[in-house]
């Protein structure tokens, strides 16, 4: 006697002429809950895709006419000046990947940090509290984080670059100095630099970043984490055999996915930056540029071919954080896979 998956009892399998058992198939009758749910999820999913797409492909038609006029030339070309046909990317894209080379460097070791924390130390309902407020800063407006970049931080970290400066000037990134080579330490060529942007955008991607590391470690095995404790290993011990190796794919992809959002970041960079169109290598030095600063700078005066080519810009940065996320989603992915913990 055999029982299908609806519980209908049916004779056990037949003999074929040959003596080997007959195999049965067992196919199960989806419930109207199921195929609902089935088709809203390929509906979100294939809605999703299609408005990537369309943003996509609104940007590439739209900023064809500056394209055809740039060339090859718009991703290294340092100038801004549609007017004149000479317009590119070159140093607003250098700007870009600066601030968020720098958001990078404050938030990495903040959220794994916190993440480590809140995954392997605080239990109870501390531990939900501090979720809870790691979350909220997430929900901060942007604008909030650059008021208090421009009025409060700024003043207090250019004391800080300006040591930056003085004790590590032979690293050309952090020399500070004028066309002529003469160095500078005037607090004014200090302010509004890169360095000042990614240090605010990167308190605003740390979020982001702990909630996916967090995620990550917390799905590291109980049995391998009792095992290192039982063989003797501290808990520092066992978060660096265990914890760390088992996570490792989920800090690198939460990093790539708070680097994509660093370089969208447009209202608190704009607020702080003040923009320049040439590639600026110091980093402490005041004068820098992103790509959405620059389409929040000139949107509101641009021509229709200024605008075109702002559009151009647009696709650019599309592209890249497009490139970013999809990478970082993989990472994230293939680290969970297959990871199974038990409570």
């Amino acid at each position: 006697m055999t029982i299908d998956v609806r519980g209908t009892v049916r004779p056990a399998d037949t003999q074929q002429d040959d003596g080997v058992p007959e195999r049965r198939t067992l196919r199960p009758r989806a419930s109207l809950a199921d195929a609902v749910f089935r088709r809203t999820a390929f509906a979100a999913g294939g809605i999703t895709v299609a408005i990537m797409l369309a943003v996509g492909l609104f940007l590439a038609l739209r900023s064809a006419d500056a394209l055809r006029v740039a060339g090859p030339g718009f991703l290294t070309e340092q100038q801004w000046s549609p007017e004149t046909g000479r317009f590119g990317v070159g140093a607003v894209l250098f700007g870009t990947v600066s601030i968020g080379v720098v958001a990078l460097v404050t938030a990495f070791p903040l959220a794994l940090g916190t993440a480590l924390l809140l995954s392997e130390v605080v239990r109870g309902r501390l531990r939900g509290i501090l979720v809870s407020l790691v979350d909220l800063m997430a929900a901060v407006p942007s604008i909030v984080f650059g008021l208090w970049g421009v009025f409060f931080l700024q003043d207090n970290v250019i004391p800080v670059a300006r040591w930056i400066s003085t004790y590590f000037d032979w690293i050309p990134i952090f020399r500070v100095s004028d066309d002529s080579g003469a160095t500078l330490t005037d607090d004014s060529a200090f302010t509004s630099s890169a360095f000042i942007a990614g240090i605010v955008v990167g308190l605003m991607i740390v979020p982001t970043m702990t909630s996916v590391m967090r995620e990550a470690f917390s799905q590291a095995p109980v049995g391998e984490r009792e095992g290192a404790l039982a063989l003797g290993a501290t808990r520092w011990g066992m978060i660096r055999t265990v914890v760390l190796p088992f996570g490792r794919g989920g800090a690198i992809g939460g990093t790539m996915l708070g680097l994509g959002r660093a370089l969208g970041e447009t209202i608190a960079v704009y607020m702080i930056i003040s923009p320049v169109f040439s590639i600026n290598w110091e980093v402490l030095k005041s004068g820098s540029n992103s790509v959405s600063a620059l389409i929040a700078l000139r949107y509101g005066e641009a021509s229709d071919f200024a605008l075109s080519a702002l559009m151009a810009a647009g696709l650019v940065l599309f592209l890249l954080t497009l490139v970013i996320n999809f990478t970082a989603s993989s990472i994230v992915a293939r680290s969970r896979s297959g990871a199974q913990s038990e409570g």
